[in-house]
C-alpha cells in the first residue's frame, strides 16, 4: 500500500471524517498571524463579505502548491463577487513567508501553529509513526516546517462561509491529492447575495 492510500485508510477507519464541520455549522471565531506577523481576524473579514477558507498541509506538499497557485488565479473573480480568500497551514511564519513569495500570493496566508484552529474545524490528524520515515526521506521534515514534534497536519479542506459565519459549502476528502477546483468556488460564490446589492 502506498503512502497516499495509507493516509486515506487511516482517516476513513478512524471515523474523524464524520466529525468535521459541515454545511450549516457555524465556524469558530479566530485571529491568526499572516506571513508578516500581522493579525487577521475572521470576524472583520466576514463583516465585508463571504470568506473562502482553504486549509493546506504546507509548502513541502506539491498538491498544496498547485492549489495555492490555482487560488491565486481565481482571486480576482473571488474578490469581484465580494468575498475574501484566506489559506491556513500549521507552518511557522518563516515558512509562510517563503510560500507567499514563491507563488507571489496576494491573498492572506495564515500560520496556525499547533493546528489550534484546524482542530476546531475537526480536520487535524497525526501522521502514524510508521509513515514518518517516508516523509523524512522525501525531505518533508515536519518539525522543521511546523516548529513542533507533533507530526500533526490538517486534512486539506475548503470551506465557503457566509457573512453570518455559517458554512455554505465544505470540501474535505480523505485523499489529500484531491482538492476543490477554484472554478467551483467562484460558481458557489455567485449564488451568495453581495451585501448592499440587490
Amino acid at each position: 500500500m502506498n503512502f497516499t492510500d495509507s493516509i486515506k485508510n487511516e482517516l476513513v477507519y478512524s471515523g474523524m471524517i464524520d466529525q468535521i464541520l459541515k454545511v450549516g455549522d457555524i465556524i469558530p471565531n479566530f485571529i491568526l498571524p499572516n506571513a508578516f506577523g500581522q493579525l487577521v481576524e475572521i470576524e472583520k473579514l466576514l463583516a465585508s463579505g463571504a470568506v473562502v477558507i482553504s486549509f493546506f498541509r504546507g509548502s513541502w506538499c506539491p498538491f498544496c502548491n498547485l492549489e495555492l497557485a490555482g487560488l491565486q488565479q481565481a482571486l480576482p473573480a473571488i474578490q469581484t463577487l465580494g468575498a475574501s480568500l484566506i489559506a491556513i497551514s500549521p507552518q511557522t511564519t518563516r515558512h509562510t513567508i517563503s510560500t507567499v513569495e514563491k507563488h507571489e500570493l496576494t491573498y492572506e496566508v495564515l500560520s496556525d501553529r499547533s493546528n489550534h484552529i484546524a482542530r476546531q474545524f475537526g480536520i487535524v490528524f497525526q501522521i502514524p509513526e510508521s509513515l514518518r520515515p517516508i516523509l523524512n526521506e522525501k525531505g518533508h521534515v515536519l518539525p522543521r516546517y511546523n516548529g513542533d514534534e507533533s507530526f500533526e497536519l490538517p486534512i486539506p479542506a475548503t470551506f465557503v462561509v457566509a457573512q453570518d459565519g455559517k458554512i455554505i459549502y465544505a470540501f474535505v476528502d480523505a485523499d489529500y491529492t484531491k482538492r476543490l477546483d477554484p472554478i467551483e468556488i467562484v460558481s458557489i460564490l455567485r449564488n451568495i447575495p453581495i451585501v448592499g446589492k440587490s
